[in-house]
Parts: structure tokens; sequence; C-alpha cells
């Protein structure tokens, strides 16, 4: 159980273990409790995506049966950083804190341990991205959740505790501070423009210098100012602020581009670990949206006293040369992929 304390003077979210002590972590297993086999080492599926004959079942685990052979699967965390009960309670400005109210789940995305998901077939892609839209559907018909944070930590260097290839998927009860940011930068771009500030990006980065990959439906690119070295971000071409509305046409040119530009980074950086995030507008009632789009922050390098101290990031690529790197390696696994030689 935790507690969600807000900084007095910045709109910072901490979560800090709460009074009744620290969150138990325990020793690690020696089974991996994500593979086949192992399924009662986790709480119960909430949904195992089962896939027969070329159809889809959505199944869950029962009292009396684990739903086994399954493709994608998904639970609550064992190790939870918000949780629908709470022993913490609120406390008054200037040192506010609430209870970390919310659900974490996690999404198994293959069987396969070895597997990665910069290796993962293209048809399993579209299989977790069908699984991910459809928790996010079902969170947010859920009391106190007004937004749902979905992400990737893929390697120690970039925060995973398990090997096995999975996603998170964390709500809460206000809007977090980098999306309320992007939200409020995007409203007033709109007041001053009348356009979407993405919409206005993605027609100047087309065919740019900063572009890696296009699909039907998706544009990869290297940021103008990235904060990591070979960040790039993967933005739908229509403006649209619901990932839970894409149509599944979209989720299978998501599928692609994400095997593409993950498989190219993978090969042209080493195996680098990379933090993967969705940037989503909330789906209730909220007059500032934004353009929801993918984010992916390869792990190269740490940061100093003048990023962590003062806001202030030193990136020693251009973007212009990582995405000359990142678009000649996600172009050759796109060709791969579609059997292009």
């Amino acid at each position: 159980m935790r507690e969600l304390r807000k900084d007095n003077v910045l709109d910072k979210f901490v979560l800090v273990p709460d009074s009744s002590g620290a969150p138990e972590e325990g020793k690690q297993p020696e089974k991996c409790p994500y593979c086949p086999g192992n399924e009662s080492m986790t709480p119960p599926a909430l949904l195992a995506l089962v896939v027969k004959e070329g159809m889809l079942q959505r199944l869950s685990d029962s009292e009396d049966a684990l739903v086994d052979d399954w493709s994608v699967r998904v639970f609550e965390s064992r190790s939870p950083v918000v949780t629908p009960t709470s022993a913490a309670g609120y406390s008054e400005k200037p040192l506010y804190s609430e209870p970390a109210y919310g659900y974490h789940q996690v999404v198994v995305a293959t069987p396969e341990h070895k597997q990665s998901l910069t290796k993962m077939s293209v048809d399993q892609w579209g299989n977790v991205l069908v699984v991910v839209q459809d928790r996010v559907r079902w969170l947010y018909t859920q009391k106190g959740v007004t937004y749902v944070s979905i992400y990737v930590n893929s390697g120690q260097a970039a925060g995973a505790q398990v090997a096995h290839p999975h996603l998170n998927m964390v709500t809460f009860s206000a809007i977090p501070p980098a999306i309320e940011l992007e939200a409020e930068g995007s409203h007033r771009f709109m007041n001053e423009n009348g356009s979407c500030p993405a919409c206005n990006m993605l027609s100047v980065e087309s065919s740019g210098p900063r572009q890696i990959l296009a699909t039907d439906s998706f544009l990869a690119l290297c940021p103008w100012a990235p904060t990591y070295p070979y960040e790039f971000w993967i933005y739908p071409k229509r403006h649209i602020t619901s990932f839970s509305k894409i149509t599944q046409k979209e989720i299978n040119d998501l599928a692609l581009m994400l095997r593409s530009t993950l498989g190219g980074m993978s090969k042209a950086l080493k195996d680098v670990p990379f933090n993967l995030v969705f940037h989503l507008s909330p789906e209730k009632k909220n007059s500032r949206q934004i353009h929801w789009h993918i984010e992916v922050y390869p792990q190269l390098s740490t940061w100093s006293g003048l990023e962590r101290g003062f806001g202030v990031f030193v990136n020693n690529v251009r973007p212009e040369k990582a995405a000359e790197i990142l678009g000649s390696a996600s172009r050759k696994e796109l060709a791969g992929l579609v059997g292009i030689t």
C-alpha cells in the first residue's frame, strides 16, 4: 500500500509507502511467474487471449481452472504502485497526500520467455494491442479512474524487474503532471493557431530529416528537441485523441510500425534497454486533449546534475543523425517483415 504525495510548489507526484510500512517486494522466484505453466504464481488472469483456428477468444481464469495455451495474459500486479484499497488517508496542504488509489495490471506480451518486444512477430504485437485496447476501455469504466497510463520497461537499466516481455497499465485518480503539461501546451497552441500542434508537426516532419518511417496510418520520427539520445515518437497520421477508438486496421498498422522501429532500434543500438510509453488523452470529460502517440526512450546514458537539478538536458546525438540511423535500420526491418528483398 502506498500514498500519493504532491509537491508543495511543483506539480509533481511521488508514490511513497504508507504508514503501514514499505511494500513487500520479496525475493525474485527461481521460476519466471509470467511463463506458461507458472500461472498459479500470479493473480488470476483477468483476460487471457487465446488464438484458436485464427480466431481470438477472450477468456479468464476461474476458481476451478487456469487458462492455458494463451497468447497474451493480463492480471493484477503482485507489487502494485497503486491499489483499489489503501490504508493511507488524506492530509491537508501544504503537505498534501492522498491514497494511491487505482489499478495496476500486467500485460504479458508473449508466452515465450526468451522472446523480446523488438523481435516479436507483427501478429503477436497486434494481439497485444487488441488486449491493451480492451483493458483501456474497461479501466475507464471504473470509479475513480481519471487516467490510464501504459508503459514498458525493457531491460534492467530501464527499470524492468522481470525479464519476460510485458507491459504495465497503471491508473490514477488525477491526470499525471507530464500529460497535464502537454495538454495545457496543446490547448494553448490550438487557441492561438486554430490547429493541433501535433498535426502541424507531422506536416513539417513528413519526409523531413527527422522522419524514421511512415506506414499507411502512422509516422515515426525523432523529435526536434529530444530528451534522450535516439528518442523517437510514433504518431497516428489522422487527428485522434483516443487510443480506444482506433480501428482494427490501424491496430494492424501500428503493430507493423512498432515491430519495425523497435527491431531497427535494437539492431542499430545493440539491444539497448528502453522505455516505451503511451501518451493518451483522458477519456472521461476533459476539455484539454492531446493527439495520442507513443514515445520511446533508449537508455544509453545517465543524467548529470544539469538534467536532474535544472531540467536542462544534454543530448550528444543530433536528432537528424539519430533519425538517419534509426530510419535505415527500421526500413530494413520493415522490408524483411513484408517480404521485400
